[in-house]
């Protein structure tokens, strides 16, 4: 049987930035799970990397030029200058997305590890990419959303787009992944499934009858769910559905 082969991608520098007192995101937990991942062992059973910060030119593939120079000119130091931009842009002290020391570079670190995760599997050069600072499922194309500031999932689904027909995109985070839905709704090459809670809970979005528009019509598939739900009643209704797209859609990649 031929061992599955698993790239691990980590940047020592991603885990030094500081969204800010009482901020409930804390890029720190990324390093303690890889002290973890050295800790047990379980880098031995992995290839690992240190993966390359995301360039603009790379970014700008899914964001706008002009909110990603916002991001790299803004700085706690410098708010009272981009007022108005940080309200166009969702970012600052009154949102969920503070601009904190670092902000475009931490995101270009997340970034850049899912990038060079995309490449490798498009190249078939590992069968499963691990980033752990990625993820960040919520930023738009020129905004930033929950705690997100650069998509690198959307710009990791468009480099395996370049390979692939199809990519099928899982979001089992509570929270409904818009960013990415919003990104490929137009779409029949993505399918993005999300299971979420849903009601009275950010980000409002990702109710069953949104199922897509145009060509993507049918390829978004929601399934809001409420508190309470317990891991078998999760379990029987996420198999039956993956196994479903798996074999209508027959995805190249996984997301």
């Amino acid at each position: 049987m031929t061992k599955t082969r698993v790239s691990y991608f980590y940047h020592p520098e991603v885990g030094h930035f500081y969204y800010g007192p009482s901020h409930p995101m804390k890029p720190h937990r990324l390093k303690l799970a890889h002290h973890l991942i050295l800790g047990y062992g379980i880098y031995k059973e992995m290839d690992c990397y240190r993966p390359h910060p995301a360039t603009m030119g790379e970014m700008t593939q899914f964001h706008s030029e002009e909110y990603l120079q916002f991001l790299s000119k803004c700085s706690p130091d410098n708010l009272r200058q981009y007022h108005s931009q940080m309200q166009r842009f969702n970012a600052g002290e009154y949102t969920d997305c503070p601009v904190f020391d670092g902000v475009l570079e931490f995101s270009s670190l997340s970034t850049g590890a899912s990038l060079d995760g995309a490449v490798q599997l498009a190249q078939g050069q590992c069968d499963i990419a691990v980033n752990w600072s990625g993820g960040l499922h919520h930023a738009k194309k020129s905004e930033a959303s929950g705690f997100c500031y650069v998509n690198d999932i959307v710009l990791a689904i468009l480099e395996l787009l370049k390979v692939h027909a199809r990519v099928l995109y899982i979001d089992i985070d509570v929270h409904h992944g818009d960013g990415v839905e919003e990104a490929f709704y137009c779409t029949d090459r993505v399918m993005t499934l999300s299971l979420h809670k849903y009601g009275d809970f950010f980000p409002g979005t990702g109710h069953s009858s949104e199922t897509g528009a145009k060509e993507g019509t049918g390829f978004s598939v929601n399934a809001p769910l409420q508190s309470g739900m317990c891991d078998q009643t999760y379990s029987d209704l996420f198999k039956p559905v993956f196994d479903k797209i798996m074999e209508v859609f027959q995805p190249g990649a996984i997301v």
